[in-house]
């Protein structure tokens, strides 16, 4: 079971971006939620163009097997600030287990 209480976002946001990445992907895992994997993917193009990084905010198979990396790494950093409602959405919504 998640860690989240049902207090939801407002508890959720004062949390690291670090600690939302992890409690989401574990939550996720627990779950077998592939289909957020699959919107944290798809998330992280605009996450990273938000930073000024624009160049990535296309897709393309070059773009593709970067995006593998970067998601290795979206709990870190710029990226998982950039992040942070799409882990606090997620949480929030799967917070009494549904």
């Amino acid at each position: 079971m998640s860690d989240v209480t049902p207090g939801g976002a407002a508890e959720l946001d004062g949390l690291p971006s670090k600690e939302l990445y992890e409690r989401a992907m574990a939550l996720a895992k627990e779950r077998r939620d592939v289909g957020f994997l699959w919107e944290l993917l798809r998330a992280i193009p605009a996450a990273a163009a938000s930073l000024g990084e624009v160049g990535r905010a296309q897709f393309d198979m070059v773009h593709g097997l970067s995006l593998l990396e970067e998601f290795t790494h979206a709990g870190e950093g710029e990226l998982a600030d950039a992040l942070r409602p799409l882990y606090i959405r997620y949480l929030a919504e799967h917070a009494n287990g549904t």
